[in-house]
């Protein structure tokens, strides 16, 4: 009975690791996904919603990147949220639409969006895009975005990538190539497979309906990732264009990159616990493939956490093994982490390489022991609250 529980338990590790092996492995495949359109018709309207918590200090310089690419009938609403700065003045100075938003009780990205939202439904756009307001992208990513959501009636997650600041250390490398196989190559391999992907924060964008049909009113510090898997149960699936591209960068400062580290883990781990068994329950209820696929995606841990439990896991098999002569679980174990390494070194061989040296590759299991006590800050006392990352 001990050999079965144990190889059930090592089953559920070896679930995760194979799937993030097989996204992987098709992101490399080649196989094209869908032709993006680049341009709207003439007569349809696109809005940018940007929510901005004190953004002044580099608000201007992301709105004048996003010009170039709108029409005359296309807008940019910023929602100026809880500023306590210029945010709102500048905004309007560089041609943006600016709402003001004040609320002791009610902080946070999904509040922002979703009264830009309601402030936009007096005269709907046909599509939404959602940009952050340090996000730089590509002159053509808005209107690629645009006409594919409109072609898919679905949301459309950009290719948000991060830059690393000029002078980082290995810390900073490492996450950034953790960042780039969970927003880039983990996505592609889904849109290559057929199967939605998780919203991961920016460069989203939405036909009006998707927009309004689930509310994102909420403090959660993920959500993005809460309002994506709300809208694919309620039959908008987002899908992943890995052509447009969104850039953002990663805090210098290291009190900065751990808040901003903190917030992505613990809500993706908050998440998880949410939402695993609504998707399991209705991807049979409805006999709905994409949902059952957004679960696995989902159960995927954070890179860091799910080679440390792995290793925790593979010691008890072992000592499991050497005591009682019963092996299964710990080939079990062996399968799981052939797979996740394997899915590790892949992704760095055909996405990293020019991100990570090897040299730094195989200091990971460093990185991993610095991670410790953000996992052991989620047992005890899990991040709730959103805080806005402090930029550079």
């Amino acid at each position: 009975m001990l050999t079965i529980a144990l190889a059930l338990a090592t089953l559920l590790w070896l679930l995760p690791c194979g799937t993030l092996l097989w996204e992987v492995v098709w992101a490399g495949t080649g196989k094209a996904g869908a032709v993006p359109i680049g341009s709207l018709p003439e007569g349809l309207k696109l809005a940018v919603l940007m929510p901005a918590h004190d953004e002044a200090q580099g608000i201007v310089a992301t709105l004048q990147g996003l010009w170039p690419a709108l029409r005359s009938q296309d807008q940019i609403l910023v929602v100026a949220d809880n500023c306590s700065d210029e945010t709102a003045v500048l905004a309007r100075s560089a041609g943006a639409t600016v709402v003001e938003r004040f609320s002791t009780d009610q902080r946070g990205k999904g509040y922002a969006l979703d009264y830009g939202l309601q402030q936009l439904s007096a005269d709907p756009p046909d599509v939404v895009i959602l940009m952050d307001a340090d996000c730089t992208c590509q002159v053509h990513t808005l209107m690629q975005l645009a006409s594919h959501a409109l072609a898919t009636q679905r949301p459309v997650q950009a290719n948000y990538l991060i830059e690393q600041p000029p002078a980082t250390g290995l810390k900073g490398f490492i996450s950034a190539f953790a960042i780039k196989v969970k927003n880039f190559v983990r996505p592609l391999g889904l849109q290559r497979l057929g199967w939605p992907c998780l919203l991961t924060g920016t460069g989203i964008a939405l036909p009006w309906s998707a927009a309004t049909a689930v509310t994102i009113a909420s403090g959660h510090i993920a959500e993005d990732m809460k309002w994506g898997l709300d809208l694919a149960l309620a039959g908008y699936p987002p899908t992943f264009l890995p052509t447009a591209r969104v850039l953002s960068r990663l805090p210098s400062q290291e009190d900065a990159a751990t808040v901003q580290r903190t917030r992505w883990e613990h809500g993706h781990l908050q998440i998880m616990g949410a939402y695993l068994p609504r998707l399991l329950g209705q991807a049979l209820r409805q006999s709905r493939l994409d949902l059952l696929a957004l679960a696995l995606e989902l159960g995927i841990l954070p890179l860091s956490l799910l080679v440390m439990t792995w290793g925790a896991l593979a010691l008890v098999t072992l000592v499991f093994a050497l005591i009682s002569a019963s092996w299964l679980p710990l080939q079990l174990a062996g399968l799981a982490g052939a797979a996740l390494f394997t899915a590790v070194i892949l992704a760095w061989y055909r996405y990293g390489r020019s991100d990570l040296s090897w040299r730094q590759l195989v200091m990971i299991p460093i990185y991993i022991l610095w991670k410790i006590p953000l996992y052991l800050a989620f047992l005890m006392r899990p991040e709730k609250r959103w805080v806005r990352t402090r930029r550079d």
